[in-house]
């Protein structure tokens, strides 16, 4: 096997993803000219990264694993959910900054919500397919508080207003290894790590 792709262009995800597998090989949707970029349109994050892995699989015929992810606020019923990168729609599309878009408008939402009623969770599905057939989907949570302004210019997305439980920084202040260690990414990708020994034999792979 000379490598798993990762279906994203998103450099900030591929370095993350490199960082938690180790020693396995993990390029980017860069690497593959022509590779289609997948419309996330179902309802569930397993079945968005689905999508993407699938797509990915077969058109490089190498390993592919792709993840969805978000934050679901409970004050919001577990919005923005799915739509997190497409949260503030046609007006973000038009700044130069979605990322902040959609992090302002999760702010401006829950402005009247008290501090008590704030809680979260980023959540993150991982999935693995591995062309002839074999695939694997894995969840990853982390609870914790949306906080009322920005701290911290590490990470991305939302990284800036979510305090994980337990911690004094929002994930925007960690170091990437603190970060790391507790994410939902990186819980859902180390279960995924754990499954890739065997899902690599099983298709002749390892």
């Amino acid at each position: 096997m000379s490598a798993i792709v990762l279906a994203t262009r998103n450099e900030g995800k591929i370095a993350e993803l490199r960082r938690i597998l180790g020693g396995i090989d993990v390029v980017g949707l860069d690497a593959f000219p022509g590779a289609p970029d997948v419309a996330e349109t179902e309802l569930t994050f397993e079945g968005n990264a689905l999508l993407k892995a699938r797509a990915i699989a077969a058109h490089t015929g190498l390993p592919a694993v792709a993840d969805d992810s978000g934050l679901c606020v409970d004050a919001l019923n577990g919005m923005p959910g799915v739509l997190s990168a497409r949260w503030s729609g046609r007006f973000g599309d038009a700044c130069p900054d979605k990322d902040a878009a959609n992090l302002r408008l999760v702010l401006d939402q829950l402005g009247d919500v008290p501090e008590g009623r704030r809680g979260g969770s980023f959540v993150c599905a991982a999935v693995l397919v591995v062309p002839g057939g074999v695939e694997h989907c894995v969840e990853g949570r982390m609870r914790g508080t949306v906080l009322r302004e920005p701290r911290g210019d590490g990470g991305f997305g939302y990284d800036p207003i979510f305090l994980p439980d337990g911690e004094s920084r929002t994930t925007a202040e960690m170091p990437a290894a603190d970060k790391d260690a507790i994410s939902h990414r990186g819980r859902a990708f180390r279960a995924l790590a754990a499954l890739l020994p065997d899902a690599l034999a099983a298709a002749g792979l390892s």
